[in-house]
C-alpha cells in the first residue's frame, strides 16, 4: 500500500466534503486554487487564523495544508459539518494545530474578542456583517481576508473606515484584505 501525498490527501478530503454537499460543484483543483488566494495575504502572519463559516473546510484546510506553522480554527455553527471537519482533521494528523469549533460567530466574539492574528471568510454572509464580525475577532495587528464575488468589489469605503480598518488590496483580486494596523505606505506623513 502506498501512502498519499499531503496534497492528494487534501484533494480526497475535499472531494468527500463535496460529495456530502458541503462544497459547491466546482472541480476540486479549482476550489484549492481559489483557497490558495487566501494564503498569499497571510504572509508574515504568525499565530492563529480563524476560518468563519468553514462549512466543508475551505479555505481553512488549504491554509492548514500550505501553512503548517499556523494554528487554524475552523468555525461553523452546523454540527454535521463540524463533525465532518473534526474527523478529517484527525485523519490528516493535524489535531495539534487545527481545531474545530461548533458555535455561532456572535458567541465567539463575546468569548474571544480581538483574539485572532487573521480572520478569513469565504461565502460567510453579507459583506457588512462579515467584516464587522471579523474585525471584532481580530487582534489589532492582524489581517482579514474575505472572498470576493465574481462580479467584483463589494466594500463601501465608509463602512471599512467606520470599523477602523484599512483596505490593503486594490479590489481587483479574488479576495479582499483588510487590517486595523496602518499600512506602511500611509504611515508616513501625508502631503497636503
Amino acid at each position: 500500500m502506498t501512502s498519499r501525498s499531503p496534497s492528494t490527501e487534501l484533494e480526497r478530503v475535499l472531494e468527500e466534503s463535496q460529495r456530502l454537499g458541503f462544497l459547491g460543484e466546482r472541480p476540486i483543483p479549482e476550489v484549492i486554487d481559489h483557497a490558495r488566494t487566501f494564503v498569499v495575504p497571510l504572509e508574515g502572519v504568525t499565530g492563529t487564523v480563524i476560518d468563519l463559516g468553514s462549512g466543508g473546510g475551505v479555505p481553512g484546510l488549504v491554509i492548514a495544508h500550505d501553512r503548517p506553522d499556523l494554528a487554524v480554527v475552523l468555525a461553523d455553527r452546523r454540527t454535521k459539518r463540524t463533525d465532518f471537519l473534526r474527523r478529517v482533521v484527525s485523519r490528516l494528523g493535524w489535531t495539534d494545530r487545527v481545531s474545530v469549533v461548533t458555535d455561532d460567530v456572535e458567541r465567539l466574539i463575546v468569548r474571544m474578542p480581538n483574539h485572532f492574528d487573521a480572520v478569513v471568510a469565504r461565502g460567510f454572509g453579507p459583506p457588512e456583517s462579515t467584516l464587522r464580525m471579523a474585525s471584532e475577532l481580530l487582534d489589532p495587528t492582524g489581517v482579514i481576508v474575505i472572498s470576493e464575488p465574481p462580479s467584483g468589489d463589494r466594500w463601501r469605503p465608509d463602512h471599512v473606515a467606520d470599523l477602523g480598518l484599512f483596505r490593503l488590496d486594490d479590489g481587483s483580486g479574488p479576495v479582499s484584505v483588510f487590517s486595523a494596523d496602518v499600512p506602511r505606505e500611509t504611515s508616513s506623513p501625508a502631503s497636503t
